[in-house]
C-alpha cells in the first residue's frame, strides 16, 4: 500500500489513462486536477459548480481516444440541475455541456460516469430524494444513462430517443465492466440493502418498490447485498485475475460508512461469490476505486465530506498493488 496524495478536499472521481496519468475531481472546490509527482496540479476549474450536501463536482472519465483527443468528461451539480460536460485538456476551449436536466437535490445526485467497452458514455444518476422519479422513463433521475461521446442518444438504446439505459435505481455510485463485457453497478440503498447489480439493456432494478435481492415480477434482483453500516458503496472496479492471481476475476466496491473495500469473486456462472473485506477501519470512509492499467487498485478517502473523522493527512489517494 502506498499513499499517492494527501491533504485533498473530498476527492470524488478518479480516472487513470492508458499511459498512467492520474486525474481526479474534488467535490467542493470544483477543480479537476492531475496527480504529478505526488502533488496535485489543477488543470481546469469547472464554472457553474454549486457544491452543497452530496452535490458538487463529482465523477470524471477520460475519452477512449484520450491519447489523441485529450478529452476529459465530468459530472457536476449546478444551480438548476446535474450535468455532464467535457473539455479538452490544456486547451482554452469552453467546457461543452453534453447532458443537462438531471434532477438535483441535497442528496442522491448520483455522479459516477464511465466509458463502456462499446465506446459509449454511461452516467449513473440518483433519484434526487424523489423516489417516484426512478420509475418514470420521462425523468433522468434514478437511472443509468447511455450516450455517445458527444452526448447524443444512440439509436440502439432501449427507449427510442431517450438516453435511459436502465431504471429503478436509488443512487448509482459505481460503474464497471468485467472481462466478458458485462456491466455492473453499485448503489446506495435506503436504511438497508446496498446493492451490486448486473446491468442489462432496459432493465428495471426495482426502486422504490423493492430493494436488495427481492425477486418480483418485472424487476431484477441485486446479486450482492450488504447493509449500510458495512457498505454504503460509492465506487466499483473490475480486477482481472492476472492482476491479483490469488483473487481471480473480481469486483471491488468501496464503502463510505463501511470504511472498507469489498471484493466479490465473479463465479463461472456470472454471479458473485461471498464478499471479502479489505482494509476495514484503516483509512476511514472510502469513495472512488479504480483499476489502473498495470492492474493496481487506486482508491480515495472521503473523510472531509462532513460525515467522517479526518486524519491529519486526509483526504488521500492510495494505491494497492505490486
Amino acid at each position: 500500500m502506498t499513499i499517492q496524495a494527501t491533504e485533498l478536499q473530498v476527492p470524488w472521481g478518479l480516472a487513470i489513462s492508458a499511459n498512467g496519468r492520474v486525474f481526479f475531481t474534488e467535490r467542493d472546490t470544483g477543480v479537476v486536477s492531475e496527480l504529478s509527482q505526488g502533488r496535485p496540479r489543477p488543470v481546469r476549474g469547472i464554472d457553474g459548480v454549486v457544491p452543497g450536501g452530496e452535490g458538487g463536482l463529482l465523477g470524471i472519465a477520460l475519452s477512449p481516444e484520450f491519447a489523441d483527443d485529450r478529452l476529459v468528461y465530468a459530472y457536476f451539480t449546478g444551480a438548476e440541475d446535474n450535468r455532464v460536460v467535457r473539455f479538452a485538456l490544456d486547451r482554452p476551449d469552453p467546457v461543452q455541456v453534453l447532458v443537462r436536466g438531471i434532477p438535483k437535490a441535497g442528496v442522491h445526485n448520483g455522479g459516477r460516469i464511465a466509458f463502456g467497452p462499446d465506446g459509449m458514455l454511461y452516467v449513473g444518476t440518483g433519484d434526487a430524494g424523489r423516489s417516484e422519479l426512478a420509475q418514470s422513463r420521462g425523468s433522468l433521475a434514478g437511472k443509468i444513462l447511455r450516450v455517445r461521446p458527444d452526448g447524443s442518444v444512440p439509436p440502439d438504446n432501449p427507449f427510442p430517443g431517450s438516453p435511459v439505459w436502465s431504471l429503478g435505481h436509488r443512487n448509482v455510485q459505481g460503474l464497471a465492466w468485467d472481462g466478458r463485457g458485462r456491466m455492473w453497478a453499485a448503489e446506495l440503498g435506503p436504511d438497508r440493502d446496498d446493492e451490486v447489480n448486473q446491468i442489462v439493456r432496459g432493465g428495471n432494478y426495482g426502486w422504490p418498490q423493492v430493494t436488495g435481492a427481492t425477486r418480483a415480477d418485472g424487476f431484477r434482483p441485486a446479486l450482492a447485498v450488504k447493509q449500510p453500516s458495512e457498505a454504503s458503496w460509492s465506487g466499483l472496479a473490475f480486477v482481472a485475475g492476472e492482476a491479483f492471481p490469488e483473487w481471480g476475476d473480481s469486483l471491488v466496491a468501496s464503502g463510505l460508512r463501511g470504511g472498507r473495500l469489498w471484493r466479490f469473486p465473479i463465479t463461472p456462472e456470472g454471479g458473485l461469490g461471498p464478499g471479502e473485506e479489505l482494509f476495514g477501519g484503516e483509512f476511514g470512509r472510502l469513495r472512488a476505486v479504480v483499476s489502473a492499467p498495470d492492474g493496481a487498485l487506486w482508491f480515495t478517502t472521503s473523510n472531509r465530506d462532513g460525515r467522517g473523522e479526518p486524519a491529519a493527512e486526509d483526504d488521500r489517494i492510495l494505491r494497492y498493488g505490486r
